[in-house]
């Protein structure tokens, strides 16, 4: 890591920590409140437990990186679901207290055990469909219409895979259900725009040959994301290698009068002018139309000033769980998800396919996106 880097990262840390902290005392505090706990023995082991969970997730994730291997993958796998299941149990608690406070105001009379009981089952029976959801992405259908559509582009299809997250718990058998449900699309291109790793070291060519398998006449093009930054992009080209994926690094190659513009991902402490980056390539031109590979869904008005037609990206995960939503279009605006056309210029946001951290998705449904040309 850079060393500039260092204050932000502890900053950083320090923050979720807090917030994993905060979270788990609230938990706590909402337990012992809603069942009646009033033993100091039973309230200090549940308070050690909520600790040890809240710990869990960073020290798992420490344990993995040193030594990968089942164990450490479990251990990572059991801690970060429960991080995945604790924020929908928080959130359930946050809305049995507002009912609390509603009752209040209109004199209801609300059994706190009950209530308690009923938030567990609905948190715990939500956090089994997430984990379900997690592993069975749907098919997402868009039709794009793009002004001076080459005769040959009209009718073909495109599939999107964006942050699969290969790595501790996606594995290999994960990414050739990916394959082979995309295969049975028929696409005749695949554009697979970042975070197809998760960040870890390892074996990523073993993770990676189920693109071997992957089907489409005209390649399968591939961009880095913000996770290949932070296990090296050299690791992920080299992985790439023994595959028919096509790296862009910030390069552009026509097909049939269709130019395809991939950005790498900038490396952690610097920017991109993508605009400029754009501009600067050898044979862009700004009246055909063109096809934009950018990781996250952000240089909106970059895009469309260096006139690209359609830009593909990922990264939010539409939230992946639920209130998280929030916090993502907060910080995205109207393009943390979903198709949106503004003239000439259109833009994608995939929820993605894979899942970081917890594997489980409440927010959003993971999917491989489909796109036929117009």
């Amino acid at each position: 890591m850079d060393h500039d880097l260092y204050p932000i990262f502890v900053i950083v840390m320090a923050l979720l920590l807090v917030v994993v902290f905060v979270g788990h005392y609230l938990i706590y505090y909402s337990t012992v409140n809603f069942f009646g706990v009033t033993t100091v023995r039973v309230k200090a082991i549940l308070g050690l437990v909520l600790l040890g969970l809240a710990l869990s997730f960073f020290l798992t994730s420490v344990l993995a990186r040193l030594s990968e291997n089942f164990v450490t993958r479990a251990l990572y796998f059991l801690s970060t679901l429960w991080l995945g299941v604790a924020t929908t149990l928080l959130a359930v608690f946050i809305a049995s207290w507002a009912i609390i406070w509603i009752s209040k105001y209109f004199n209801w009379q609300i059994n706190l055990t009950a209530l308690g009981v009923t938030a567990l089952i609905f948190s715990f029976a939500y956090s089994a469909y997430g984990i379900w959801n997690a592993y069975n992405p749907v098919i997402k259908e868009i039709t794009v219409n793009i002004k001076n559509l080459p005769p040959e582009w009209k009718g073909r299809k495109a599939a999107q895979l964006s942050d699969v997250h290969l790595g501790h718990v996606l594995r290999t058998g994960f990414m050739q259900k990916v394959v082979d449900e995309t295969n049975a699309q028929k696409p005749d291109i695949i554009f697979i725009t970042g975070d197809l790793f998760d960040g870890m070291d390892g074996d990523l060519a073993e993770l990676a040959k189920s693109l071997n398998n992957i089907k489409a006449p005209l390649g399968t093009y591939y961009v880095t994301g913000n996770h290949e930054t932070y296990l090296g992009v050299e690791n992920a080209y080299a992985a790439l290698k023994t595959t028919p994926a096509k790296v862009l690094k910030d390069q552009m190659v026509s097909i049939d009068g269709m130019q395809i513009i991939g950005i790498s991902y900038p490396e952690r402490g610097f920017s991109k002018d993508i605009g400029q980056t754009i501009k600067n390539l050898k044979d862009f031109n700004p009246q055909k139309p063109s096809i934009l590979l950018w990781h996250d869904p952000t240089k909106i008005d970059q895009a469309k000033q260096a006139g690209i037609s359609l830009q593909l990206s990922g990264h939010t995960h539409h939230g992946q769980i639920f209130p998280i939503n929030f916090i993502s279009r907060l910080i995205y605006g109207k393009y943390y998800t979903g198709f949106h056309k503004e003239e000439n210029y259109s833009i994608y946001t995939s929820n993605g396919v894979g899942v970081w951290g917890p594997t489980m998705r409440t927010g959003s449904r993971p999917e491989i996106v489909i796109i036929k040309f117009e």
